[in-house]
């Protein structure tokens, strides 16, 4: 799409993934069997015509340089635009440097790549959403409205406590935002999802920072509701916000219901990964895979049921693994039992061992444990 540029925002927020998190950013936290979460929002802006796209970066951003490398598997690799890793900017104060504070802030910190984007719109997303959205449409409906900034937002209320809210009038014009609201009665969720111009962007970019201003919800979402006309763009498919190790573990195992796995990897906007050549999955006669969903290369000889299987997954003789999420190269031993478990990359379940967690409260093996 010629006329809309994309930036990811891939820094940490206060979330509750705890093991998950310890040596990565949410973004690049594995998801379906052989995606990162940033793949959703990345791939929508590229089924969208979007071809160039920004990722700031924060933290612990080594696994998520690793995963888009040149941004060749979303065909973003471009002499001219396509994929920039903008690096984790940060602001002076007192004579110590610290990372960035907020969304305003770390657009601060790359003004001048603001500066070089070609098209006359941006797209602004967080990287924590799992979404399959026509962004054409978001982009068409902005321009047909006349709005100053189009948010994307859902009638759904499931969201974690630290999630904005919009009140909107009959036209669809958002009133009021609203964040940390216990019963918010008539809102609407935000999927942190925004459209507006370049101009725009950079003129509230430098009032922000003449201000000390860092946040993009109270500095411009709540600060220029009366003298900005912020639109919505209701999007009441399917959107999931992972921002805990229960909704990653619910959002996950949601997946096994085809209706949603169909409105989540649709054919005409597919979601596009890092490639991985593996051989084909081999399930053992004597073992046993019911209502799972399995990557390439994995070996089944155990009883699998409800579980999702990364790349590479083996789960030996005897074992008995339900309702768990197996990461990459997980290795079970014979005669093992999970249930509720969440294994990270590389972990080694050593025979006859017993694993139980709590479809409430699911345990997280850290990546590279020897159980």
């Amino acid at each position: 799409m010629k006329g809309l540029h994309g930036i990811i925002f891939s820094h940490e927020k206060h979330n509750n993934l705890r093991d998950l998190t310890a040596n990565r950013m949410p973004a690049s936290v594995p998801f379906a069997g052989r995606y990162r979460i940033i793949d959703f929002i990345l791939s929508s802006m590229v089924n969208a015509g979007i071809t160039d796209v920004g990722v700031v970066l924060h933290g612990r951003y080594q696994s998520l340089l690793d995963h888009l490398g040149s941004g060749k598997d979303w065909d973003l690799s471009r002499m001219h635009g396509g994929l920039k890793l903008l690096p984790p900017f940060s602001y002076e104060q007192s004579g110590v440097v610290r990372e960035f504070r907020g969304k305003m802030e770390a657009l601060a910190g790359v003004r001048s790549y603001l500066e070089g984007i070609r098209q006359s719109h941006v797209v602004l997303a967080d990287s924590d959403l799992i979404i399959n959205i026509p962004l054409q449409d978001v982009y068409q409906n902005h321009l047909s409205s006349g709005a100053d900034i189009t948010a994307v937002c859902t009638s759904s209320l499931d969201a974690p406590e630290d999630a904005t809210y919009f009140r909107l009038d009959d036209a669809g014009r958002v009133v009021e935002t609203l964040t940390a609201v216990r019963t918010p009665a008539g809102c609407h969720r935000s999927l942190e999802i925004y459209i507006l111009s370049k101009e725009l962007l950079l003129q509230l970019v430098d009032e922000c920072v003449s201000h000390n201003l860092f946040n993009f919800r109270s500095a411009v979402l709540q600060g220029k509701v009366d003298s900005l006309y912020i639109g919505s763009y209701v999007w009441d498919g399917y959107a999931a916000q992972i921002r805990s190790l229960k909704e990653y573990y619910d959002r996950s195992l949601e997946l096994l219901d085809s209706s949603i796995r169909r409105e989540v990897f649709q054919p005409q906007r597919p979601i596009l990964t890092k490639e991985r050549n593996d051989a084909s999955t081999y399930i053992d006669p004597d073992g046993s895979c019911v209502n799972c969903l399995v990557a390439d290369g994995c070996t089944i000889e155990g009883t699998v049921e409800n579980c999702i299987l990364f790349r590479g997954v083996s789960i030996a003789r005897g074992a008995e693994v339900k309702n768990c999420i197996l990461m990459q190269d997980v290795s079970v031993g014979r005669d093992a039992v999970l249930h509720h478990v969440i294994a990270d990359k590389n972990v080694v379940i050593k025979e006859a061992r017993t694993l139980m967690g709590h479809e409430q409260y699911p345990l997280a093996i850290a990546k590279n444990s020897k159980v």
